[in-house]
């Protein structure tokens, strides 16, 4: 009997202990993140926006200024750069053609470039201030969001033709696509995510992210049809892609301006430009919570992330104190200081 009540115990234990090992293991509470290394890239110089990572090479494309500046991702090498982008914003790759595309924002126009030479072989005219810029394999299409003439200019990258404009009445920030027909744009200026048909180019619905004021950065979970909205007023809204439901709104660091998603992990990242990256953890469609808020560097505020790797890299610089009088949102960087953040566990 002893040796029966003992078995039963030692069941139980073993039993709470693959539980408890379960629980740490799955989900946010295994969330490990920090910064793993700082790529120097003291040689550039001025403001920068997006940071893209390349799928068909092991290069990472840093928006700085006047130029795009090509990295090697596994050596921190410079390998090149795309010169004349001024005001650029966003970086965008058509690997069935070869291309890749830069939205020059005080120009006013895409730069198309050869992905193996680095060769800029076309410009395109757009609306006005081009800014974030992504390619849809399902539709074959380039699209920019252009924030001063609230507009999405539709390319087509075999051509480098403009096939249409599409008035969006507010200022687009980001968008992504479900690969099944579906484009998804934040409206900055309307808190709204507004949803367009790749094959009609009508707008088909327009939705309010709830309690999230100023949507930027934008990713999609094309699984269970998420939506994840990092919000100017430190939330990011969770919402369904079909319908414009509000799932889940939750608190993230301040300053947002990107957001990304990793599919394989379930993790949803948002870096903030106060120091952080907010790390979600997705157990189910409906069932959201924040796993970790990783420090980084302020400054750190778009985000590209390696679905090959599961590695975020977050571009930043240290910036000059605010002159007299200056309210400090717009400031110089600290020369020598622009370096890469790379983020994994």
């Amino acid at each position: 009997m002893l040796h029966l009540f003992k078995s039963k115990i030692m069941t139980k234990l073993i039993g709470a202990s693959l539980a408890i090992a379960t629980f740490f293991c799955s989900g946010a509470y295994a969330q490990s993140y920090r910064v793993l290394r700082t790529i120097p890239a003291s040689r550039m110089g001025g403001g920068w926006d997006y940071i893209a990572v390349c799928p068909v090479n092991d290069n990472i494309y840093v928006s700085h200024a006047t130029q795009v500046n090509i990295i090697n991702k596994n050596t921190g090498d410079s390998v090149g750069v795309i010169p004349n982008t001024t005001g650029v914003h966003g970086i965008a790759f058509a690997p069935e053609h070869g291309k890749g595309f830069t939205t020059n924002g005080r120009l006013n126009t895409v730069s198309v470039f050869d992905l193996t030479t680095n060769a800029v072989t076309a410009e395109i005219k757009t609306g006005e201030n081009p800014d974030a810029i992504m390619y849809d394999a399902h539709s074959h299409r380039i699209y920019v969001c252009d924030g001063h003439s609230q507009d999405l200019t539709v390319i087509d990258p075999a051509n480098n033709k403009v096939v249409k404009t599409v008035a969006l009445g507010g200022k687009p920030e980001t968008a992504v696509s479900d690969d099944a027909g579906h484009l998804y744009i934040n409206i900055e200026d309307k808190s709204e995510i507004v949803m367009m048909d790749t094959r009609s180019y009508e707008i088909t619905h327009r939705w309010k992210t709830g309690k999230g004021e100023e949507p930027s950065g934008l990713a999609i979970d094309k699984k269970t049809k998420r939506l994840f909205a990092g919000c100017g007023n430190n939330v990011l809204v969770v919402m369904d892609a079909e319908n414009g439901k509000v799932i889940k709104e939750l608190p993230i660091g301040d300053g947002c301006d990107g957001v990304a998603f990793d599919p394989e992990l379930k993790n949803v990242f948002s870096s903030n430009g106060e120091g952080t990256l907010t790390v979600i953890h997705e157990s189910t469609a409906n069932d959201f919570e924040v796993a970790q808020n990783v420090a980084t560097k302020k400054s750190a505020r778009t985000i590209a992330l390696d679905e090959k790797t599961h590695l975020v890299y977050l571009p930043a610089a240290e910036m000059m104190p605010p002159a007299p009088g200056e309210n400090g949102r717009r400031r110089g960087i600290v020369p020598g200081s622009f370096c890469v953040l790379v983020v994994g566990k």
